[in-house]
């Protein structure tokens, strides 16, 4: 790598904003290619370039205070809970407040980007036009590439992903249909909700396999995410064993609500946050049924026996992590698995960083915010990381201590605690880095003294 790097960022949504950011404020060279036309990403409702998976009515399910970047939080001129319009509005005063505009290039795609032999990139763009960097950031997002599943038989109805869910009447006209939902996340809930309301579908049915612990947004009136958070410096075990009767007090069992009793426990997956699913589950507005056995024409038979006639299956069944402009065998992640070293270094690829690959609780912006500002240390030289093997191994230790009590689903193969990532990165991995690389800074200035001592020999 040159002495000042020339870095090219991929996309425009919140990692490649910060990243951008980060980089800017150390006065280091970047380009930052965006398919689409403005800033905001999966926050763009109605994105043109087709990524952005927000419906009209989405509000975030995290609360306003863990939504914002530390260098420019939102405020209490926004909600608790902004709409998709408060964050794209807050994005775009984001990059406005940096000058980060100038620097990206809109409607270019990145359609290739191969790692020549010496190092660095080559990236080719829609136009087939190619240039030519010494680093390489991605910030594309995983909340694009719908997954379906895969279930026996076949289904005559109209069938549609969530992140093509608009409203009830867009892309089709759902009213007085008989929808079946699959999935409980958060979108899944909030079609859910949407579709049963009186005078909408005829009726909803919500499908899961293994269940969620719902919670409200509001607890003892404070945003349920300013009240529940865990501590770097307590064992994550007992952090998850007391708070286990939360969720009990918050909502009650789910299976009185007709959902199955969830297949892990609280905080072994990244709950489900709606402070109305559980009310139209109680009104007889939308029905819980188990996991889909079989599809049947017009019906959908379901593991409990019972069959249910169907117009429309909505798949609420997350995202495929994907990257378009890489030859797979380069880079792929088979089954949403992705190791990567503190979530964004790839061992044996030292010129590439990946931000924002996580499921994070409680949200993925100061996330990204932090990983940014670690990748401008690296590229700028102030911090450096460990050999290929001592990253590999860190890898598989964090998998065992972070992410091993999760449950064992697509979902949540890039679950990270947040507070336990931040206190990591900034008490321990930050430190070590910079000091990886002063002992760099200082065997290379021997090793330059050391030739000119030989030359004047």
């Amino acid at each position: 790598m040159s002495e000042q790097p020339t870095t090219a960022i991929i996309g425009a949504g919140i990692s490649g904003l910060t990243a951008g950011k980060a980089l800017g404020d150390r006065a280091l060279p970047y380009t930052c290619f965006e398919k689409s036309d403005d800033v905001g990403g999966n926050w763009y409702f109605g994105n043109p370039n087709g990524a952005s998976s927000a419906y009209r009515s989405l509000h975030i399910d995290t609360a306003r205070d863990s939504v914002s970047f530390r260098d420019m939080p939102m405020g209490p001129d926004y909600p608790d809970y902004p709409h998709h319009a408060d964050i794209r509005e807050y994005l775009g005063r984001y990059a406005d407040a940096f000058g980060l505009r100038e620097r990206i290039r809109f409607h270019t795609p990145v359609e290739r980007a191969e790692r020549k032999p010496g190092g660095g990139w080559r990236l080719t763009l829609a136009d087939c036009s190619s240039e030519e960097f010494d680093f390489l950031i991605v910030g594309n997002g995983h909340h694009w590439d719908p997954r379906y599943p895969d279930f026996p038989g076949s289904f005559q109805g109209e069938t549609l992903h969530s992140h093509h869910y608009i409203d009830p009447t867009d892309p089709m006209d759902l009213r007085g249909k008989r929808v079946l939902v699959v999935g409980i996340g958060n979108s899944a809930v909030d079609i859910v909700s949407e579709l049963s309301r009186k005078g909408v579908a005829e009726k909803v049915f919500l499908s899961t396999r293994s269940g969620a612990w719902v919670m409200p947004k509001y607890l003892f009136g404070k945003p349920v995410g300013n009240l529940i958070k865990t501590s770097p410096h307590l064992p994550l075990k007992l952090q998850r064993w007391l708070a286990r009767p939360i969720p009990y007090i918050a909502s009650g069992r789910m299976e009185d609500f007709g959902l199955p009793r969830p297949n892990h426990n609280f905080l072994e997956a990244h709950p489900t946050v709606s402070s109305e699913l559980l009310l139209r589950l109680g009104s007889g507005d939308a029905e819980a049924k188990p996991n889909v056995e079989e599809l049947a024409g017009d019906s959908v038979r379901f593991e409990d026996g019972t069959t249910e006639q169907v117009d429309v299956i909505v798949w609420a069944t997350g995202y495929k992590i994907s990257f378009p402009f890489f030859d797979e065998d380069f880079l792929s992640a088979p089954d949403n698995r992705l190791p990567l070293y503190k979530r964004i270094f790839r061992p044996g690829v030292e010129d590439l960083a990946l931000i924002g690959f996580a499921q994070v609780i409680p949200t993925l912006f100061p996330f990204v915010e932090l990983q940014s500002k670690l990748v401008a240390a690296y590229v700028g030289g102030d911090y450096a990381l460990p050999p290929r093997e001592e990253m590999e191994q860190a890898i598989r230790l964090d998998e065992e201590r972070l992410n091993s009590h999760y449950a064992d689903r697509p979902r949540h193969t890039m679950q990270v605690d947040w507070y336990v990532y931040e206190h990591d990165i900034r008490a321990r991995e930050w430190p070590a880095g910079r000091e990886r690389a002063a002992r760099g800074m200082a065997a290379r200035l021997a090793g330059r003294a050391e030739s000119r001592e030989a030359a004047a020999a």
